[in-house]
């Protein structure tokens, strides 16, 4: 970082002036770490374009200490090595002078990521790296050093995994992009990114903005950690895990030559990881930003999913397109098939009938998960939610009759009678219908 010279540093703080807006959108960086000049170099720009001199920042005890408080929090498995966040935390002063030393020494190496494959609700799986507990401290020294670096290079149309930005965010840019008429809509998925993003390319991308040798040299040992699961290890030659706390920064980092080239093109992209739409006016400009897309994707070795990318006409019944958990079409938002099973599968595990549980605590139990989903899909059309109440009350009338030993009748009229919705509005129940009109009320 070259503005650590006298006349570097002279010329960021003439500067500072200038970039209050940019440092009050810095506002999540790590203090410590990002003090008010550098914050205002990263508004004037540093010499060269790249910043020299970080890993002192990222060895730094105070550094490491605040990265294992962030990967306390985040709690999460043990790797390899078997060692939790719990046992770490009981000798967490020695663990991270060894880790300060290793890393000044330069003798640190990372572990084997530990792959496990998480169910989705296809019936398919998705796989997971877990780094060990020690490398998730180092992977969060450097997110902290060198995520503001490229933070302020990202564009508006990108919402994943950024500081005060996420999924809601996205899906209310499109639903303004919809209003305005972009209705013909380009919905991409590409296949398998986070396994295949280009080692060289996506390091060639971190050295355009940063050129200290040791922090490339760590973010890279990163990427070519092996990956163990039960049965095999080997050396990854492409992608970055999911899973890893460096991760989403340098999956947004590779995606953000595209998010420039459709901005440069005219086209209103939203993206959020490696999930994205291109809204159009029309289907002609809607097929000219996939055929751009499609060649983009081809240079830089990815693949888009031919079954799951299409272009739409989302005024159309039958011809939405799924963003974010939500389903656009005819004018109205849906809760995407998937997301809605995922809903009812997780309902029925908490409310199988012989569960031996009181109904207050039944109740205590699917209310945060109740009105966790309510706040994220209060926007789909309100008639679901009539119908999920009544799902809802039924299993529970379901769980009395079975505690009562009487035998199951289905949407019995005399159990509807006798635990009616007033009682189990009385008994506490969330109720999503009643959600929504308070929601409309106070808008």
């Amino acid at each position: 970082m070259e503005q650590e010279t006298p006349g570097s540093a002279d010329t960021a703080k003439q500067g500072r002036d200038a970039t209050v807006g940019k440092s009050r959108e810095l506002w999540w960086t790590e203090a410590s770490i990002w003090t008010d000049r550098m914050v205002s170099a990263l508004g004037n720009g540093v010499k060269g374009g790249k910043w020299f001199s970080l890993i002192d920042k990222v060895v730094r005890p105070a550094t490491l200490e605040t990265a294992w408080q962030r990967v306390a929090r985040n709690k999460g498995a043990a790797g390899v090595d078997g060692q939790s966040v719990e046992r770490f935390a009981r000798q967490a002063d020695r663990y991270l002078l060894e880790l300060h030393t290793e890393l000044k020494a330069g003798t640190y190496r990372p572990n084997p990521v530990k792959r496990v494959e998480i169910p989705k609700a296809d019936g398919k799986t998705r796989p997971l790296g877990i780094p060990t507990v020690k490398d998730r401290i180092v992977q969060a020294a450097l997110k902290m050093v060198v995520e503001p670096i490229f933070e302020v290079q990202f564009r508006n149309g990108s919402y994943g995994f950024r500081p005060g930005r996420g999924c809601k965010d996205a899906l209310r840019e499109v639903d303004r992009l919809l209003k305005e008429g972009y209705t013909h809509v380009v919905d991409a998925d590409l296949k398998g990114y986070f396994d295949s993003i280009p080692h060289d390319r996506l390091m060639a991308l971190v050295a355009g903005s940063i050129s200290d040798g040791r922090v490339l040299s760590l973010i890279e040992s990163f990427l070519h950690q092996d990956i163990m699961s039960e049965t095999a290890r080997w050396q990854p030659e492409a992608g970055t895990p999911q899973g890893a706390v460096l991760s989403p920064l340098l999956a947004n980092l590779y995606l953000h030559p595209l998010d420039l080239l459709m901005e440069q093109s005219g086209y209103r992209m939203v993206r959020y990881a490696d999930d994205f739409v291109i809204l159009c006016g029309s289907e002609a400009e809607a097929a000219a930003a996939l055929r751009q897309v499609t060649a983009w994707v081809s240079a830089n070795g990815l693949t888009l999913h031919p079954d799951k990318t299409k272009i739409s006409d989302s005024r159309q019944p039958g011809r939405g397109f799924d963003f974010l958990g939500y389903r656009f079409e005819a004018g109205q938002r849906f809760v995407r098939a998937k997301s809605l099973k995922a809903f009812k599968d997780k309902l029925r595990a908490r409310t199988i009938r012989s569960r031996g549980d009181s109904l207050e605590r039944i109740i205590a139990d699917i209310n945060p998960m109740l009105r966790g989903w309510f706040g994220y899909f209060k926007h789909a059309r309100p008639r679901l939610f009539r119908r999920l109440d009544g799902l809802i009350r039924r299993r529970l009338r379901a769980i009395l009759r079975k505690q009562e030993k009487r035998p199951s009748m289905g949407r019995s009229e005399a159990d509807h009678r006798r635990w009616t919705n007033a009682f189990f509005a009385d008994m506490g129940l969330f109720t999503l219908q009643t959600a929504h009109a308070e929601a409309r009320h106070s808008r």
